[in-house]
């Protein structure tokens, strides 16, 4: 058995990854903050907004499964420099778009680009800390989530004001991913397994979907993450527009309000979260998925309180949704490194593509397009409930607003998974500490 270690070059590469996790979050909510100027500019029915964030989740997911599958065999830092080099310039040819159809094909373009990230950098990860660092570690570079909606959040309305265009946040945000692939490309790799306190075979694996897919742990966590996902998508989508609507607050100041929700809360959630996250861990076995499935507890009431209180002060809504946004994010210190803890090194990367899949193909992918389709039918019913012969804002702000309910339902619906992930746990992980063992002999 070989002493478990931390790559000498670790913290550097986390900074680096947690960049371009930044640069990733930061470009894909380009387009909830500009939703209402499309769909003035375009005349577009929230549907079709909601098709916006599928279309690119969509693609993202079946596009990360080969990217997933060459990041276990090939190198990770090529595929993740070559992919942050196709999103940053495709996100600059989106401000070019000239109407619905063509603004939707790109924005598939950059979801292949992006799908190329997660899993050569989760892999990446473990293979750079000890287990016993990793929800730390992993905490740190999901903070790219948080800070990138923050920057996009608090900067993106912005731009739309002083360059009188939608588009100007296009071309400015392809700047600095294309200099930091750059760097991407020098990373250092570790071998796999190299943070392990098992010595890891580092024979091909036959078989490797088949075998992350007998982890019973494993499709729990894709199905919290399905409707973890659905919540958090809706959420970046249409807050921005909801508050627009359903409490008249100006794009600028709807876009601040919503960076604080999403942004400023994970700061704190994914710091503090991995760090409990990790103390748990060391004095229970399943303490990570118990501490995940509290916080999502609390995490559905405040999100529903906010809700189903309807016209509060727009301040007391911002406050309770915030505090459930913040529990919220313990999600991924917990869940993401609780894959790796029940999937042996070797197959990592194809278990976070095979993860992401199902968040994306079931979770992302349907959560704006569900909650649009819903907002437009809540606004036709609020339109016939009042005798009007003519669709109006009022109408459109009550429906959106209603269609968000879904948020607090799935969330709900996460906790329900993550509970049943706790139970199973224990055996797969150390179904998997065996498998190593028998690997390397």
């Amino acid at each position: 058995m070989q002493q478990s270690s931390q790559a000498a070059n670790a913290w550097r590469v986390l900074f680096l990854l947690f960049l371009a996790n930044l640069f990733n979050f930061f470009d894909r909510t380009i387009p909830a903050i500009i939703n209402e100027p499309l769909r003035l500019e375009w005349d577009l029915s929230d549907f079709q907004l909601g098709l916006i964030g599928t279309a690119f989740t969509l693609v993202y997911a079946i596009a990360g499964l080969p990217l997933g599958r060459m990041a276990d065999t090939g190198s990770r830092r090529k595929i993740m420099g070559w992919g942050l080099t196709a999103w940053s310039g495709l996100t600059a040819v989106n401000g070019l778009a000239w109407n619905f159809w063509s603004f939707l094909l790109v924005r598939m373009g950059v979801g292949i680009g992006e799908a190329s990230y997660a899993p050569a950098a989760n892999s990446l990860i473990g293979d750079l800390f000890p287990a016993h660092k990793r929800s730390r570690a992993m905490g740190i570079f999901m903070l790219g989530l948080p800070f990138g909606l923050l920057l996009a959040f608090f900067t993106i309305g912005w731009m739309v004001q002083l360059f009188d265009s939608w588009r100007a946040p296009f071309f400015i945000a392809a700047v600095p991913g294309l200099i930091l692939a750059v760097f991407i490309f020098m990373i250092k790799e570790p071998g796999r397994g190299a943070a392990e306190a098992v010595r890891v075979s580092q024979e091909p694996v036959r078989n490797p979907i088949r075998k992350v897919l007998a982890i019973r742990t494993f499709w729990w966590l894709v199905l919290a993450g399905l409707a973890f996902n659905f919540a958090t998508y809706a959420c970046n989508a249409f807050m921005v527009p909801m508050l627009m609507r359903y409490f008249a607050v100006p794009l600028v100041d709807a876009s601040l309000a919503t960076g604080v929700i999403v942004g400023v809360t994970g700061l704190f959630g994914l710091t503090l979260g991995g760090w409990v996250a990790d103390r748990i861990h060391a004095r229970f076995e399943r303490g990570r998925l118990l501490f995940a499935t509290a916080s999502m507890l609390v995490a559905t009431l405040c999100t529903g309180y906010a809700l189903f209180a309807g016209q509060i002060a727009v301040g007391l809504f911002i406050a309770v949704f915030s505090i459930g946004w913040l529990f919220a994010y313990n999600f991924y210190t917990c869940v993401y490194t609780a894959i790796q803890d029940v999937v042996e090194p070797r197959l990592r990367a194809t278990a976070m593509a095979l993860f992401f899949a199902g968040l994306y193909l079931l979770g992302g992918g349907l959560g704006t397009v569900v909650v649009g389709l819903l907002s437009d039918h809540f606004a036709q019913a609020a339109m016939i409930a009042a005798g009007a012969s003519q669709m109006s804002e009022p109408f459109r702000a009550v429906g959106l607003h209603d269609a968000m309910y879904l948020i607090p339902a799935t969330l709900l619906l996460t906790m329900i998974f993550l509970f049943c992930a706790s139970r199973t746990f224990a055996n797969d992980a150390k179904r998997m500490t065996a498998g190593m063992a028998q690997g390397a002999e």
